[in-house]
């Protein structure tokens, strides 16, 4: 006679303010998303956007401010990086033009 394994009931972690207030300051110093998730043991990186949801919607019209100002500043530090590799490029082009 076999039995059947019970699978184990899933707990679920919790995490206090602190944890969660660095977490998001990770993201916002420009971690990956995937990297915190990955380093800090989290279940998903849905939890850690949602916390990141919850700190703006707390921090209210400043917290919508800023977080429109880093999305902007993202977008032209990808603009001025793709500039960048362009001219690293063409200095290679030309020089070997000589």
């Amino acid at each position: 006679m076999s039995r059947k394994k019970q699978p184990k009931p899933r707990t679920r972690r919790s995490y206090d303010d602190d944890f969660k207030a660095e977490a998001v300051q990770m993201l916002f110093d420009g971690h990956s998303a995937q990297s915190i998730v990955d380093r800090l043991g989290i279940s998903g990186t849905n939890l850690l956007y949602r916390w990141k949801r919850q700190q703006l919607e707390n921090a209210g019209p400043v917290g919508e401010l800023l977080d429109s100002r880093v999305q902007e500043l993202e977008s032209e530090l990808r603009r001025v990086e793709r500039e960048r590799d362009v001219l690293k490029k063409a200095l290679v082009i030309f020089g070997r033009q000589e």
